[in-house]
Formats: C-alpha cells, structure tokens, sequence
C-alpha cells in the first residue's frame, strides 16, 4: 500500500476497484470502506469526486444490496406467507456408544405462518417512493379537519398494505 498523497492510484487499479466493489457490495458504509482502506472518509468522498472510476465501482457494489433491502421492506410493507420446517426428535432414553440418546422417532412438520403488512414499512416506503403525497411536512394546509386527514391516511395505507399482498 502506498502512503501519502499517492495512494489513490492503487484504488484505480483493476484490482483496487474490484476491492472497493466487493466492500461496498458487502454492506459496508462509505466510512466503514475508508476505515478499511485506511483512509479518512472525507478523503473517500474527495476521490469519489474526482475519479469516476472509484465511485462507479462503489455503485455497482452497492446496487445488489440496496436492491436485496428494498425487496425485504416492499416483503415486510405488504405482508407474506412464510412455511417453517420443524423436526421433532424422540428418544429411546437409551444411550449409544458415544453417550448420545438414541432417536426413537423423528417427524419433520411443516407450519405455515401468516405475517401480516407492517404499518411502519410500508409509510416508509410510500414517504420514499411517493414523498408529494407522504413528506412528513406536506405543503401548507389549512388545519381544519386534522383527525379526519389522519384517518383517511392511516385506511389508505391499510388499504394499499392489503391490496399490495393480493397482487
């Protein structure tokens, strides 16, 4: 690695970016990836401004992840049907040779389980994907009938939860 104002040069290297690429793609925060690397994330940002290849490689590596997060929240907005294997295991009471009970019976049961839309996903979403219609701070209204706005509100994200998970 090198020290001082050079460094950058390594990170545009076709394995330095594939590096950067892999450390986004593993999660990691633009501070947590300049920690890594041994570098300030100020600094990080600096070359992202300046080398288009560094921040490129940081995007591809982003991209699967942020798309996995956006499907596991639109999944938990609309609510899914999930099915658990469980094995339940019998003893004989009886030990083997190494000192382990003996199985007597083993059954394999599956459960299927309900796990209904979660109200905080699904605001979220809808303030991220439709903010003109869900900002915390909508344009200036008059404030004569809050309640009912509240009301009508909460049945439209029930209703947009519920029609989401029949589609």
């Amino acid at each position: 690695m090198q020290t001082g104002k050079g460094k950058y040069r390594e990170w545009l290297e076709p394995d330095g970016l594939t590096r950067l690429e892999g450390l986004a793609r593993s999660g990691l925060t633009d501070a947590q990836i300049a920690a890594k690397i041994g570098i300030n994330v100020c600094t990080l940002y600096d070359w992202q401004n300046r080398f288009p290849d560094i921040t490129n490689a940081l995007k591809r590596g982003k991209a699967p992840v942020d798309d996995e997060v956006e499907m596991a929240l639109l999944k938990r907005a609309r609510g899914f049907t999930t099915t658990e294997t469980i094995e339940e295991i019998t003893t004989s009471g009886e030990k083997d040779d190494f000192g382990n009970y003996k199985v007597k019976e083993r059954h394999i049961r599956k459960i299927t389980r309900e796990i209904p839309p979660e109200t905080a996903a699904g605001i979220f979403w809808l303030k991220n994907r439709r903010p003109e219609k869900w900002r915390d701070k909508p344009a200036e209204v008059e404030d004569t009938g809050t309640m009912e706005k509240l009301d009508q509100m909460l049945s439209e994200v029930w209703s947009y939860a519920a029609n989401a998970k029949t589609s």
